[in-house]
């Protein structure tokens, strides 16, 4: 028998709502192993749940994904997989991305509200950086 073959084991994973019968390649701190392609597809990473706009809520993860990568290094990755049954939708907080837009557009000097980002080494507009560039030449010479 060839070593590196992995001998496939049965076993059922609860995904919240139902219990799944299928294959693992073993088990790992408690947790069924999974190949890349192998879960079942109600068990998603969290990278997977953030696309599709949802998040873990909490829980604790029902199984794990684990391959190798084949360039450059052939090594190792480990991903927690969770139940899309218990995963809850992204908290939306109405507004807040708009206020920090706002306050991405707004000069530290001037406190006025510029159509473009300042720049986050000075945090100020080109107007005010450009006064503070001229002082600043004006009383070294």
């Amino acid at each position: 028998m060839n070593p590196r073959k992995l001998r496939k084991q049965i076993t059922t994973v609860f995904d919240g709502r139902t219990h799944h019968v299928c294959e693992c390649r073993g088990f790992r701190d408690g947790l069924p192993v999974f190949g890349w392609g192998e879960a079942p597809s109600t068990l998603l990473t969290v990278s997977q749940l953030r696309e599709v706009d949802m998040r873990p809520n909490g829980q604790d993860p029902v199984a794990l994904l684990v391959f190798r990568h084949h360039k450059p290094y052939a090594r190792e990755t480990v991903a927690e997989l969770f139940s899309v049954e218990l995963a809850a939708e992204r908290r939306q907080r109405p507004g807040q991305t708009d206020a920090a837009n706002r306050a991405l557009r707004t000069c530290v000097t001037c406190t006025v509200e510029q159509d473009y980002r300042c720049p986050t080494s000075t945090r100020q507009c080109w107007t005010c950086f450009e006064i503070e560039q001229a002082d600043r030449l004006g009383v070294a010479a």
